[in-house]
């Protein structure tokens, strides 16, 4: 969480809070490698939400290729 901090101009608690959001929310995985914990896209949930951003006329070209 610490190589969040400085550049998302937060605090550890709010980056630890939003980390644990996106992880409830199935869009990160949580790895607890002893005091660390290593977070990591879910790439099916993040696949799934980039399709329902993606225009439709988009997806389709997308589809074809």
């Amino acid at each position: 969480m610490s190589d969040f901090t400085a550049p998302l101009g937060l605090s550890q608690p709010t980056v630890s809070h939003h980390l644990r959001i996106l992880t409830e929310a199935g869009l990160l995985e949580r790895e607890k490698r002893g005091v660390w914990a290593i977070y990591r896209p879910v790439p099916s949930a993040i696949a799934a939400i980039a399709n329902l951003l993606t225009p439709p006329r988009k997806r389709a070209t997308r589809k074809t290729r």
